[in-house]
């Protein structure tokens, strides 16, 4: 019996398959399950396909399913473009009525549900448009989905849009529940009904990532609209104003990685959001960052690219940017968070980074992790420590010295407006008073001063997940979002009696070196997945530890299954 189910609702966008996604996951979630979503649609606003799949059930979930238990069709081509996902006995609800017949390989497992969505949404509810809340409404009843938690949940994301919106959706949920109630033909296997109260949260990476900044003590944020990294400022628009904080939609991205650095300067957490096309206009900004030693945080929620790419696709291919975009040795630092959850966390860690050691850190997210919805626990406030940036002391104030050459490479910062705290701070070599000097020794001496904070990080960067067989043979090591897809591939290996250990650093730069070399060290087979065409972490573990791995790429878009990286690990291990 499975442990988990995989609902996946597709049609064209602009029907409606977002919002009918969101009402089924917010209704099983207050029912008591687990959720992890993905969803995937067109860059336009109309026409294309769309999907969205929620997977769900009791225990933890950690990546999308290999593939569809129920299958809900809002037209023709997205039953015939989506069923071939659908498992063997698997359940279809389809526009249609009861004669339709499926032109599929496997017609007759298939618990085929036809319901007459568009002549309903039409002709009883006399608006086209709520299709998606007939198809709601038949897979409530077909699944045993409260009826009222459902109804509660319509009201909640429709009412807004005014009575007589409200009025036709329920409308149109009550009689797609009706007629899967009278037309109900077979028994179905498939049961979420309620298994008690959750007190989780469902929430988005990009919508962690926001709380998480709201949390360390962030209080100004400036971006420019980008897909699909918008959302943060929408949530942070609505939040952030009401704990004194600031929000601005700059004019593009460079002036908006100007207005945090701004910001910083003048004593407040900062941070911006982007994607690749956007992180390409900050690397100027970011190398300024570095040599004025300003804190400042950057998201980067990498999309296909190169150029405009494919703006609501995924993709891990912004790598090599975030590592060494901008020109000069500017140190940095980059993490990237595996899951929803480690979105919160990292970005604190992210602020926490940067306020003690004065540099720029670039979050490497993605279009998947981002966008997709995963329960997790409620965060507590009085757990999450914030660091504090270095400030000069009476004694410091009176020679002050912003860039006085330290052991750790980190020079207390004045805010300005302190007393005789006055400097410049600028993208031009300087001296410790922060006054330009091109001496060739002082800039060797300056250069070495910003990389020494990268060189005494490491008891801040210990951060990795390890797991698996300590002396297996077989190894992998990845980065990111694509760990969840690892983790449920691992635990089927290991419960097959296949020796795998898995490692996942969460900073890139700079690596836990340490614990890298002892992963690597009795690897005869290693194992790399990455959401790119090049490889690019694969590349970096073999000139850096001369290591031979083995690369697993992909770059259509559309983020790993666990049944992918579980049968490269087999075919390698069965060579």
């Amino acid at each position: 019996m499975p442990t988990d189910y995989v609902i996946r609702i597709a049609g064209e966008s602009g029907e409606g398959i977002v919002l009918s996604g969101e009402i089924v996951t917010l209704a099983l979630s207050r029912s008591g399950f687990n959720i992890f979503t993905f969803s995937t649609y067109p860059a336009e606003v109309r026409g294309g396909p769309s999907m969205f799949q929620i997977r769900t059930g009791a225990n933890r979930l950690r990546s999308q399913g290999d593939s569809v238990d129920i299958l809900v069709a809002l037209n023709d081509d997205a039953c015939d473009e989506n069923l071939k996902d659908l498992n063997e006995d698997g359940l279809l609800i389809c526009d249609g009525t009861p004669e339709k017949q499926l032109n599929s390989p496997f017609d007759k497992k298939v618990i085929n549900c036809p319901i007459p969505i568009t002549e309903i949404a039409s002709k009883e509810v006399g608006v086209y448009r709520c299709k998606n809340m007939v198809v709601i409404g038949a897979l409530s009843n077909l699944l045993n989905i409260d009826y009222s938690i459902i109804e509660s949940v319509i009201k909640e994301k429709t009412s807004r849009k005014g009575s007589h919106v409200l009025e036709k959706n329920l409308l149109a949920f009550k009689l797609g529940f009706d007629y899967a109630e009278i037309h109900k033909t077979k028994p179905i296997p498939y049961n979420l009904g309620p298994i008690g109260k959750s007190e989780k949260l469902v929430i988005s990476g990009n919508e962690a990532l926001a709380l998480g900044a709201l949390m360390s003590g962030c209080r100004f944020y400036a971006a420019y609209p980008i897909t699909p990294a918008t959302d943060l400022m929408e949530w942070l628009a609505l939040e952030l104003p009401g704990v004194g904080g600031v929000v601005i939609q700059a004019e593009d991205e460079i002036s908006a990685l100007g207005m945090v650095l701004g910001a910083s300067f003048a004593g407040q957490k900062a941070f911006t959001a982007t994607s690749g096309p956007g992180l390409s206009l900050m690397v100027e900004l970011i190398g300024i960052a570095s040599m004025a030693e300003i804190p400042s945080v950057i998201v980067d929620v990498q999309r296909g690219g190169p150029g405009t790419g494919m703006p609501t696709k995924t993709e891990q291919s912004d790598l090599n940017l975030a590592l060494y975009g901008t020109h000069g040795d500017a140190s940095r630092i980059v993490l990237a968070p595996t899951n929803v959850e480690d979105c919160f966390f990292q970005i604190i860690n992210a602020f926490n980074l940067s306020e003690k050691y004065q540099l720029p850190v670039i979050i490497l997210s993605d279009q998947s992790l981002g966008h997709r919805k995963e329960s997790i626990r409620r965060p507590v406030m009085a757990d999450i420590k914030q660091s504090k940036r270095l400030r000069p002391g009476d004694d410091e104030i009176k020679d002050y010295r912003r860039y006085g050459l330290t052991p750790a490479g980190v020079s207390p910062m004045a805010i300005p407006g302190e007393n005789a705290g006055y400097y410049v701070a600028q993208g031009l070599e300087h001296d410790e008073y922060g006054s330009p000097c091109y001496d060739p020794e002082n800039h060797l001496r300056m250069t070495a001063k910003r990389f020494r904070k990268l060189q005494n990080i490491s008891g801040d960067i210990n951060m990795f997940e390890k797991y698996g067989k300590q002396d297996a043979s077989t190894g992998i090591i990845g980065w990111g979002s694509t760990e969840g897809a690892v983790r449920d591939a691992f635990e089927r290996l290991d419960a097959e009696g296949y020796g795998v250990e898995v490692f996942y650093p969460k900073v890139l730069n700079p690596l836990p070196d340490k614990a890298i070399r002892n992963f690597l060290k009795n690897k005869k087979t290693i194992l790399v997945p990455e959401i790119n065409y090049t490889g690019q972490f694969a590349m970096l573990l073999r000139g850096k530890y001369l290591k031979q791995v083995t690369p697993l790429n992909i770059c259509g878009g559309i983020p790993f299954t666990a049944k992918e990286i579980y049968s490269k690990v087999r075919e390698l291990c069965n060579r």
